[in-house]
């Protein structure tokens, strides 16, 4: 299910949070309303945490994450960053890295098999997202924007990537995160996806300027109301449906491979 949310006047709130299967980040500052449209849906499922990242708020666009790990920048203070630590959970690693591209979450994207990474970063910071996230790390474009953060959402279900992003680009990047791959906006056209929602595995959070369509196209793509499928374009339906059929077959064609070897 996708919810609307607001962060003060701002509908960008994939600024102003970050959402894992693991744990939930939200910038202090914001209205009750705000925190209590994360804490309905995410209660008693994973711990929401109010925190911010070199004393700003716009915790979304400075750090990246997945079930498995969190990286923030090395401006982070001290402070900052034990409140993080005594707040996630045990099993969530959290490492400062210093990296001249520091807004993280503009330049890396992950799930919990697959992180997309500015092309232009560091070696040293790829080596840690691989090994913090446990994850297979890709430098990539998405429509020609380095800023892959920016310009997609990702979970282990789906991808909303930038309305300008081809089709070879669409197959190119389902074949490296292994998951069905949809070009779409939020907030009412905006083609900055990172910056204006949110997702995991079981729900997102998306811009209150969201139109009902595109917040359509989002459940379908991250598979987040399967019993509400009739409500969505059938041909979005048919087209998510082939691409998951396509990506099990090549998965199983590579493993039959493997054991031949």
């Amino acid at each position: 299910m996708a919810t609307r949310a607001q962060f003060g006047n701002s509908s960008e709130i994939g600024v102003f949070a970050k959402l894992t299967n693991a744990y939930c980040l939200v910038g202090q500052g914001g209205s009750q309303n705000f925190y209590s449209s994360f804490a309905s849906e995410l209660d008693g499922k994973i711990p929401v945490i109010q925190c911010s990242i070199q004393d700003v708020r716009i915790i979304g666009r400075l750090c990246v994450g997945n079930k498995k790990g969190l990286l923030v920048p090395d401006t982070t203070t001290d402070q900052e960053l034990q409140h993080l630590r005594n707040s996630l959970p045990d099993s969530v690693k959290i490492q400062r890295i210093e990296e001249k591209l520091s807004a993280l979450g503009n330049c890396i994207i992950t799930n919990d098999h697959v992180a997309l990474i500015h092309p232009d970063i560091d070696k040293s910071t790829e080596e840690i997202v691989a090994d913090v996230f446990d994850v297979e790390v890709f430098r990539q474009s998405i429509a020609g924007q380095s800023l892959v953060g920016s310009y997609a959402a990702v979970s282990n279900n789906g991808a909303l990537v930038h309305p300008k992003c081809t089709k070879d680009e669409q197959k190119e990047l389902s074949s490296l995160l292994q998951v069905p791959v949809m070009t779409g906006t939020v907030n009412r056209g905006s083609s900055v996806i990172g910056s204006a929602m949110v997702v995991n595995d079981w729900c997102s959070f998306v811009g209150s300027d969201t139109t009902a369509t595109e917040i359509g196209v989002i459940e379908n793509i991250f598979n987040l109301n399967p019993d509400n499928n009739d409500e969505v374009d059938n041909d979005k339906n048919k087209q998510i449906n082939k691409m998951k059929q396509q990506i099990k077959k090549a998965a199983l064609q590579k493993a039959m491979i493997d054991d031949l070897i």
